[in-house]
């Protein structure tokens, strides 16, 4: 079933959540365990991230290196193959520009096709480590519009290379928006500039980093509409966890730290502590924003859920 019409058939905020793919050689089983405990707010369908390849050296024996492509998060289409066969709920995947020819773009898709996987969220990615930009590969996309060009094409039977009339796909879209803007943009009207190529190339519905103010997204939001941007908006939301958080979340995902939740987690002695103001914070968060009509509340649980869960049980 497609994003859109779990949300258009909801009577209600849906409930949703993003996970990543278990590091390589490590079990499902952990990951599945911490799925267990939030199927019980019927959840209407779980991202899954994908992570592009890392390069590392290994030395030969006359002392020079070879550069060794490896990812350390492998398992995104298996996972979400896992899900929704042990589960009976729609997976999500991560569809990125960074490391992927067009072609090869086109069969991961026919595989997601062929799993009856029928949504993708569709993203640039992160440059390469290393890289102080983003460099696509080779044959490749450099920007996200382009990839939701290519899902969209083929969703009209439109393939790159095949001449004969082809089956077409189903996927329903999904693109990331920034109510505080890309790190990279020059302005929140530029990035939202972006956005709009992004849903003018046929994306369906949006879902948000996350942020710890409402208020951006609910400013968000108007600016959108006024843009005549008219899919749905769900808002990502992370509930604060440690005392780190505090300092890496802004940093790296370029957010506002609201003072007056800064400020009781200083006062914490220890992390759980911490968790707790984190979990209260984003409860008054989400019943704001259910209050406020959105399509869902999507939560990224870096594959923990005991925050989530107890966030949940006072909102679903």
């Amino acid at each position: 079933m497609k994003i859109t019409e779990h949300i258009a058939s909801a009577k209600s905020t849906l409930f949703s959540f993003e996970i990543l793919p278990p590091l390589k050689g490590a079990s499902i089983k952990e990951l599945l365990g911490s799925i267990d405990p939030l199927m019980e707010f019927n959840p209407s369908f779980i991202d899954v991230t994908y992570h592009r390849e890392d390069y590392v050296l290994k030395k030969r024996a006359d002392g020079s290196y070879d550069r060794i492509s490896t990812k350390k998060r492998p398992g995104t289409v298996a996972i979400c193959a896992a899900l929704q066969n042990h589960y009976k709920i729609d997976a999500v995947p991560h569809l990125i520009c960074g490391g992927f020819t067009k072609e090869e773009t086109e069969d991961f898709l026919i595989d997601l096709h062929y799993l009856g996987i029928e949504n993708a969220l569709v993203l640039r990615g992160d440059q390469e480590k290393g890289e102080e930009r983003f460099i696509p590969k080779p044959g490749g996309h450099a920007y996200a519009n382009e990839l939701v060009a290519q899902v969209h094409a083929m969703n009209q039977g439109i393939l790159l290379h095949e001449e004969t009339e082809s089956l077409p796909t189903n996927f329903c879209i999904g693109v990331a928006a920034y109510p505080e803007k890309h790190f990279e943009a020059v302005s929140l009207e530029e990035d939202m500039r972006y956005l709009k190529q992004k849903v003018d190339a046929g994306a369906d519905y949006i879902v948000t980093q996350m942020f710890f103010n409402n208020q951006h997204y609910f400013d968000f939001v108007d600016k959108c509409r006024a843009m005549d941007i008219h899919v749905p908006i769900i808002p990502g939301l992370k509930p604060l966890a440690t005392a780190r958080q505090l300092d890496i979340l802004p940093e790296i995902f370029h957010l506002e730290m609201p003072e007056a939740l800064a400020t009781e987690a200083k006062k914490c002695a220890n992390n759980a502590a911490i968790k707790q103001v984190g979990i209260e914070w984003a409860v008054q968060q989400g019943k704001e924003l259910i209050q406020a009509g959105v399509p869902a509340l999507h939560f990224y649980t870096m594959s923990k859920s005991d925050s989530v869960h107890a966030i949940a049980s006072q909102l679903f």
